[in-house]
């Protein structure tokens, strides 16, 4: 590390301390070339997550897209605020898992995580959120997918009873 008052590489650290929770650390240390004392702080560098999009782009992971894309399926059905916040949160956090060290992730995939979780908490909500995610087209298409639903559905109730 370099002295701030004269420019020399020769100090030594006096005290470490964590910082945020070990997210950071901060060092005191003092110039053994003039004895100026100053401070240094270390933190990780870390990639941004990034999504591969369906041409190719690459742009970077936007918790306010799936949380509008969520809101917009919910719209006028009985789901919390609360509910939307943890599942944006656990569709992060998975995002992050499955991108591992290249910390990419296609956006199909992050819709497919949304369906899941919508799949779960509201019907209704899923198949809005499945229209627009799968790219429908036409009233087959929706049928489809609500008699795919239902028979997830029907499969879950047996598990239960039986």
């Amino acid at each position: 590390m370099r002295c701030p008052y004269c420019g020399s590489a020769d100090d030594k650290v006096l005290e470490s301390r964590n910082l945020a929770n070990g997210d950071a650390i901060r060092r005191r240390r003092a110039c053994n070339a003039c004895g100026a004392r100053f401070t240094s702080y270390e933190r990780i560098e870390q990639k941004p997550l990034m999504v591969i999009k369906r041409d190719g782009r690459r742009e970077p992971f936007d918790r306010g897209k799936i949380e509008v894309g969520l809101e917009r399926a919910i719209q006028k059905r009985p789901v919390s605020r609360m509910d939307i916040e943890r599942l944006v949160n656990e569709i992060e956090d998975q995002s992050a898992v499955y991108a591992g060290l290249s910390r990419e992730v296609p956006t199909n995939l992050v819709g497919e995580m949304a369906l899941e979780k919508l799949g779960q908490l509201d019907k209704v909500a899923y198949i809005r959120f499945a229209s627009v995610c799968r790219h429908f087209e036409n009233l087959n298409e929706f049928i489809r997918e609500i008699k795919k639903l239902g028979e997830k559905s029907d499969k879950k109730r047996c598990k239960t009873v039986g």
